[in-house]
């Protein structure tokens, strides 16, 4: 994929993307006691970020490659508490391979797409291009869903930054080292026509990531260098340009000690003038992660990021807004599967067998798939991981298992390892188990090692992962079992958790239950907790 490590991040704006210009960066509220934020400001695995605010809300949009539902929004109400609302696309139906069917979908799937709001029918979209081959566009009246496939474009717009104009048309920017904006049709639904507006200069390299905004009647296209710059270009004479560039940052320090360059985020405004950009922060093992620096703008029009101390700040004054009307839903907690449909927290390791789970004040997890390869078994749920370390907790009741099944609590990614139960010849051992690795192309190397057990009695059994997820030097995870949800025993050796940026995704805590003889096993998964120290 020829380095193309900034799969895209993003931004829109208020209603339709096109917004004034504020002079200056406004301060905290007064008198409010915790008058700054932190960064990272969401410390789980969103990248590729596009950001738009509606009214009062602020919604952002990820990749989320193979991991299904896809493109998940998040909704903050003051750009440094998010939650996640729902997913943009409900199900990955581009091909067998994100059906486990075949093939696999690893490190394909959603990439850097956009988010943006149409304030004349209400709507939001969402746009981007799947495996090479065309493009999919998503509506939804509201952001939590439902979602919708509106159409799909035979070109596929790479690192999509769409832009609904003043006069409503809709146009995309996009592509990778030369850059294109596309004009779509008034009801979206297919291309008018496309140009190529700009070639990087040798001397940059490459740019892609595109977001597109018009602000003050100029036109911008924001793109990033991967994996450690930022430039935007700008237009007085319309999207179709000619378009000049400048340098936003380069090789800027980032929040996160050990970790990148912030960079492929997206601009917003907020109610009251201010200016803000949220980038990623590359921190694998854990992934990529959510930054926030506020912006000011030169007298002829160009961006700047406020800087402390020449870096990207860890901390800054919290954005002026309005009190929200509630607190968001927090990304950590228990969850005990009320109601009977996932919270929007979870995301399956391709799509799953749909006939094979569901959700009754409890997960139920029925064996989907024959396997002795836990990377091709399907309906494993994942969960991000919360960094810089956090734990997660699984009440496992798995009396209903049958010999031959594997049921357990991953540490998942190209390297992975997992605590969890294992049936055999009538009997029942807690296992750790190590060694599950995949090569440069996705391919299973290793199907995992056991690397300690114990015997079990009993229907009833608590699993639990740590990790620890700064990036830096190679950093551990750790599984321990409990038969009373109290008293925790250590199984195995800790598991070192590889930080190589190419599978894109950071780890993640992940809830299986897979066959190597038969299906007709079940588990079922009472609580999950991930907590944080």
């Amino acid at each position: 994929m020829d380095r193309r490590r900034a799969l895209a991040a993003g931004a829109g704006l208020a209603a339709g993307a096109v917004l004034p210009l504020a002079g200056a960066t406004r301060s905290a509220a007064a008198g409010s006691a915790a008058a700054t934020y932190t960064n990272p400001v969401i410390w789980q695995d969103f990248a590729d970020i596009d950001i738009i605010r509606v009214g009062a809300t602020y919604y952002a949009s990820a990749s989320t490659m193979h991991y299904s539902p896809g493109a998940p929004v998040l909704r903050s109400y003051d750009l440094v508490n998010w939650e996640i609302a729902g997913h943009s696309v409900p199900v990955l139906d581009f091909g067998a391979k994100y059906d486990l069917n075949g093939a696999r979908g690893y490190v394909r799937g959603i990439w850097a797409s956009s988010l943006a709001y149409r304030p004349s029918n209400r709507t939001f979209y969402w746009l981007g291009q799947i495996d090479f081959a065309r493009t999919y566009v998503y509506t939804a009246t509201a952001a939590e869903g439902p979602w919708n496939r509106l159409t799909t474009i035979s070109t596929p717009y790479y690192d999509a930054g769409l832009l609904v104009d003043t006069d409503d048309t809709l146009y995309v920017a996009y592509g990778n080292t030369t850059i294109s904006v596309a004009q779509l049709s008034p009801d979206g639904r297919s291309q008018v026509r496309t140009q190529q507006v700009f070639t990087t200069p040798s001397s940059v390299g490459t740019l892609e990531g595109s977001r597109f905004y018009k602000i003050n009647g100029q036109y911008y296209i924001f793109l990033t260098r991967p994996a450690n710059g930022q430039y935007i270009l700008k237009s007085s004479s319309g999207p179709f340009g000619p378009y000049t560039m400048r340098q936003v940052l380069l090789d800027l320090r980032g929040p996160i000690p050990g970790g990148g360059v912030p960079h492929q985020g997206g601009l917003v405004q907020t109610q009251g003038g201010a200016w803000y950009y949220m980038a990623f922060v590359d921190a694998y093992p854990g992934g990529r992660m959510p930054a926030l620096a506020p912006v000011t703008w030169t007298a002829d029009g160009w961006p700047v990021v406020q800087l402390v101390n020449g870096a990207w700040g860890t901390s800054y004054p919290s954005p002026a807004v309005p009190t929200p009307p509630r607190q968001v839903t927090p990304m950590t907690g228990v969850d005990t599967f009320d109601g009977t449909s996932l919270k929007p927290r979870w995301e399956w390791n391709h799509n799953p067998d749909n006939t094979k789970w569901s959700v009754d004040n409890g997960l139920t997890l029925r064996t989907a798939t024959v396997t002795n390869d836990l990377y091709w078994a399907r309906n494993t749920l994942t969960h991000r991981i919360q960094g810089p370390t956090s734990t997660a907790t699984a009440q496992l009741d798995h009396s209903a298992m049958r010999d031959g099944d594997r049921a357990g609590l991953a540490l998942l990614r190209d390297s992975s390892a997992w605590i969890g139960v294992r049936r055999d010849g009538g009997a029942t051992r807690v296992v750790m188990v190590n060694g599950l690795t995949m090569d440069g192309n996705w391919n299973t190397t290793g199907t995992g090692t056991e690397a300690a057990s114990a015997p079990v009695s009993g229907g009833r059994l608590w699993l639990r992962a740590n990790a620890d997820i700064r990036p830096g030097a190679a950093r551990a995870g750790t599984f321990s079992y409990s038969t009373d949800g109290t008293n925790f025993t250590r199984l195995g050796p800790s598991f070192s958790l590889g930080n190589d940026w190419r599978f894109f995704m950071g780890y993640r805590f992940a809830l299986f239950n897979h066959a190597t003889q038969a299906l007709g096993g079940s588990v079922r998964v009472l609580r999950f907790e991930l907590s944080t120290p």
